[in-house]
């Protein structure tokens, strides 16, 4: 595996180091040590997947809020997903950024995400599949998102038109820096 760190702190790029045959290739996706040596996470309880009929679907922008605040491992098992993070920890020096990247199943690439940034993906092919490992348990109550279109964070997604999205999704409001601090700050409490 090489680990590859984008343009956001913490937020880190796993490529696969395959070793190719006649019959395909075989690649280690998961290495507790190698995550240990780069300062990850060594710890995931819980994985799910999506699997999303349309290219051009929108999922997200999702993030979970203290005490269970989760940092997520994605990879692409079946299509292809444009990828994106943004960051939401105040304190950050990249606060309101956000970076992409393209999730193939072919690369067998993986985005390691960690918690407090806002997730989310668009299917760049039919039947895509998402996989998903996650350092702490999903809360319902405690999810939060952000709207995948806020003009405050400028993401250009591939895809432009015939976009499948939740209406969840869909209606979150703008994002509003005030009200962010403090529902992050009550929830430290």
């Amino acid at each position: 595996m090489r680990f590859r760190p984008t343009l956001i702190p913490g937020a880190v790029l796993i490529e696969l180091d395959p070793h190719r045959d006649e019959r395909g290739f075989f690649a280690r996706t998961w290495d507790v040590e190698a995550f240990e040596r780069e300062g990850l996470p060594t710890s995931l309880v819980q994985a799910s997947m999506s699997r999303n009929h349309r290219r051009g679907t929108v999922r997200g922008m999702h993030l979970q809020s203290p005490p269970s605040a989760e940092g997520k491992l994605v990879r692409c098992a079946r299509g292809a997903v444009y990828d994106v993070v943004i960051d939401l920890r105040p304190d950050s020096p990249t606060y309101g950024r956000h970076v992409g990247v393209e999730l193939t199943a072919e690369a067998g690439n993986a985005l390691f995400i960690p918690p407090l940034l806002a997730h989310g993906f668009q299917t760049l092919a039919d039947d895509t599949d998402v996989f998903y490992q996650m350092t702490d348990v999903y809360v319902p109550a405690l999810g939060l998102g952000v709207r995948w279109d806020d003009p405050a964070f400028g993401i250009d997604w591939p895809i432009q038109e015939d976009i499948t999205i939740a209406a969840r999704d869909r209606d979150y409001p703008d994002f509003d820096h005030g009200a962010w601090v403090a529902r992050l700050e009550g929830a430290r409490r």
